[in-house]
C-alpha cells in the first residue's frame, strides 16, 4: 500500500469541511487554492453553480504590481483585496470562507485578512 501524499491528506480535509459548507445566494463560498507559486480565489454560489468573482496572482492587473512573484504573503494580501473589490461589485458583502483543506496560516491567513480589510464579512 502506497503512502498517502500531502495533497491526499489535504483533499481529505477539504472533503470533510465541504460536507457542511455550502455557498448560497445570500452567503456565497470564498474558495481558496494555494499552489507553490500562486494563489487563486473564487466566490462561488453553489445553489446556482456559478462563480460570481475570481482573482489570482496571475491576473494582469495584479501581476505587474507584485514583487517577488505570486508565492508570498504580500501577493496573497493583494489577491484578498482584489477579490473583495470584485465581490462587492457583484453585490456580495458576506461570504463563507472555504480554506480548501489548507491550514489557516501564512498565505491563506493573509488572503483572508486582506479581504476583511477591504470590507468583506466572513
Amino acid at each position: 500500500m502506497a503512502k498517502e501524499s500531502r495533497n491526499d491528506r489535504r483533499l481529505m480535509r477539504h472533503r470533510r469541511v465541504r460536507k457542511n459548507l455550502r455557498g448560497t445566494s445570500e452567503k456565497p463560498r470564498l474558495c481558496v487554492f494555494r499552489s507553490l507559486n500562486n494563489i487563486y480565489v473564487q466566490v462561488i454560489d453553489d445553489a446556482r453553480g456559478v462563480t460570481l468573482a475570481a482573482a489570482s496572482t496571475l491576473d494582469k492587473d495584479l501581476k505587474g504590481e507584485l514583487k517577488g512573484g505570486g508565492g508570498n504573503k504580500a501577493a496573497a494580501k493583494a489577491v484578498g483585496t482584489a477579490i473583495a473589490g470584485k465581490a462587492m461589485a457583484a453585490g456580495v458583502k458576506e461570504v463563507a470562507f472555504d480554506r480548501g483543506g489548507f491550514l489557516y496560516h501564512g498565505r491563506v491567513k493573509e488572503l483572508a485578512d486582506g479581504a476583511r480589510e477591504a470590507g468583506l464579512i466572513f
